[in-house]
């Protein structure tokens, strides 16, 4: 039937489906996840770069004699001869590799000069999501013909308070070793509460210095599992 004059009648309107949001891909997460990190880790380090280190003997890691009132500990290794020996092994420390090769790692990442704060992370096995964030600062560094190291030292929110030096020299005879140097308290209470689980744990870490430096100075051969830098198997 025809439309009546003066009356209009409804068209049919086709139904437009509603649009489904996109799922998001596991790429796509877990690039939305390191920026998170990312970003959490920067906030963290401003934060580090506005305080000053926790204790008062800032440097005196370069001195003979160690302040009072910490745990000292000096470890001193024979590495080898010469001053190739001497350059890779050099390169390694100024470069974090103790620190790389003991399961840390570095943020941001760059050889050590002084000055530069740094966040070690140490992260669980098997997970992305580091334990431990923990800020440090570079407060001093030498690159000379027959020694080369740095120290840093601790910032507000490490559990210790003190300061570590790795340095590698090479004596007359050129014979060149490697030495670790530290003085340091404990200062977060989970560190005081588990004081002999710490104490382990860092002695645990000296050896896999020494052990790293010790791959690293005989440079990359057959037998090795990961380049110098690269964290030891576990």
């Amino acid at each position: 039937m025809p439309d009546s004059p003066g009356h209009e009648v409804p068209r049919a309107v086709p139904s437009v489906p509603s649009p489904v949001p996109p799922v998001p891909s596991a790429r796509a997460e877990a690039t939305a996840t390191a920026a998170a990190a990312g970003s959490a880790l920067e906030r963290r380090l401003r934060a580090a770069r506005a305080t000053v280190p926790n204790y008062r003997e800032v440097g005196a890691t370069a001195d003979a004699r160690l302040p009072e009132g910490y745990t000292h500990l000096r470890r001193r290794l024979h590495l080898g001869h010469g001053p190739e020996v001497l350059a890779r092994a050099g390169r390694f420390v100024l470069g974090w590799g103790c620190q790389l090769g003991t399961g840390f790692a570095v943020f941001p990442y760059a050889p050590a000069e002084p000055g530069a704060t740094v966040l070690l992370r140490l992260g669980l096995p098997g997970s992305r999501w580091p334990r431990l964030v923990i800020p440090c600062r570079v407060v001093w560094t030498v690159d000379e013909p027959d020694r080369i190291g740095f120290a840093y030292g601790t910032l507000p929110g490490h559990p210790e308070c003190g300061e570590e030096a790795f340095l590698v020299s090479m004596d007359a005879a050129g014979e060149v070793w490697f030495e670790v140097v530290a003085f340091a308290r404990l200062a977060a209470w989970y560190a005081r509460l588990g004081r002999p689980v710490a104490v382990l744990c860092q002695y645990l870490a000296i050896e896999r210095y020494l052990a790293s430096v010790v791959r690293a100075a005989a440079g990359p051969g057959p037998d090795s599992d990961a380049a110098p830098g690269a964290p030891l198997p576990d």
